[in-house]
């Protein structure tokens, strides 16, 4: 069920509408718009009559939802969500950009990729301080070492955090120390790590799986927004096909899907979406050209001695050059945009 409210509802309205959700043992999900709320309705086994809105002061219109999914949805919210990610946004009209090593090693590397970023204007840094590996034998990250080094970025360079939860004791790490928990692709069907994080209010960037489709993805996306987090950034990091050139298959064509589908921003992660060096510039400026609201990128000062996933990370002269190259194509898609607009 999603029940539209008029422009001028009162929030006294929307909460009347709310208290009667509640009472029906339903849950209301209420998402302000730019010109009205709609207020979306989980937890029903059926469907509801909807004569039990339609007359409620403030009430435009009650409307059943058939889609799998309801919060995500843009029947729900026709404009897109600009997530708020400490002191900057994602999806909204600048290009994010995401940065930073793969795993947090040692300061000397984590401030040297941080410096690197700060001078690229980016306003998120990324690093791994719990690193989920194929081998148990594999580099695991330095935990709570880890997120202390991230939270010193943070204060010395101004940028916002970026870091993987892969549990519950993850998750209450990331709160204290990150301003953003990443899922990771294994994670993406963990279903009680999704509902867990939705009842925290850090923002949440969601990968897609190695082999998940839209559909699942954006379900992934309706698990954490139904425990009431509603923001959430989708991630395409390359899925897994017959292909062998590169690490994973970067599937640009779900970017344009994402902003069909649904109001939430999406960004692209080339670095993983290849796993090789030499790619990740050319498919970062596709995935910017297709229309991602931002990007993700490994920066290592020293690939070579990285202890995970060197083969895919930049320099910061590379990176550097990456940023500039993104920004123009940027540029020339919002004046395109802007010009539309207007005539």
């Amino acid at each position: 069920m999603l029940i539209v409210m008029k422009a001028d509802a009162l929030p006294s309205d929307i909460e009347k509408v709310l208290e009667v959700i509640d009472s029906l043992g339903f849950r209301g999900h209420a998402l302000p718009g730019e010109t009205r709320t709609a207020i979306g309705v989980t937890g029903n086994p059926g469907s509801i009559d909807p004569a039990h809105f339609e007359n409620l002061p403030g009430v435009a219109d009650a409307i059943r939802v058939t889609k799998p999914y309801k919060l995500i949805s843009k029947d729900l919210r026709p404009e897109k969500s600009v997530v708020k990610v400490g002191n900057a946004t994602i999806g909204g009209p600048e290009l994010a950009i995401i940065a930073g090593p793969c795993a947090i090693e040692n300061e000397k590397q984590v401030f040297t990729a941080a410096q690197a970023v700060a001078d690229s204007g980016a306003r998120f840094f990324r690093g791994g301080a719990f690193k989920p590996r194929t081998s148990p034998y594999a580099f695991q990250g330095l935990g709570i070492d880890g997120l202390k080094m991230l939270a010193e970025v943070r204060d010395q360079y101004g940028l916002n955090i970026v870091t993987e939860a892969m549990d519950e004791h993850g998750v209450a790490a990331v709160e204290k120390y990150g301003d953003c928990i990443q899922i990771g692709a294994r994670n993406m069907q963990n279903f009680s790590l999704l509902r867990y994080i939705g009842q925290t209010r850090k923002p949440i960037l969601l990968k897609r799986g190695l082999s998940a489709t839209l559909d699942e993805l954006m379900l992934a996306a309706e698990y954490i927004m139904a425990e009431g987090n509603y923001d959430v950034i989708l991630c395409e990091r390359g899925i897994r096909t017959f292909a062998n050139h590169a690490r994973n298959t970067m599937d640009l064509s779900i970017v344009p899907a994402i902003h069909r589908a649904t109001h939430l921003p999406v960004i692209v992660d080339p670095s993983h979406g290849t796993g090789h060096n030499y790619m990740v510039t050319p498919l970062a400026r596709a995935g910017v050209a297709v229309g991602a609201d931002g990007i993700i990128i490994e920066v290592h000062p020293c690939p070579e001695e990285a202890l995970c996933d060197g083969a895919q990370a930049l320099t910061p002269g590379q990176y550097i050059e990456l940023v500039e190259q993104v920004r123009k194509i940027h540029e020339v898609l919002t004046v395109d945009v802007l010009s539309t607009m207007t005539t």
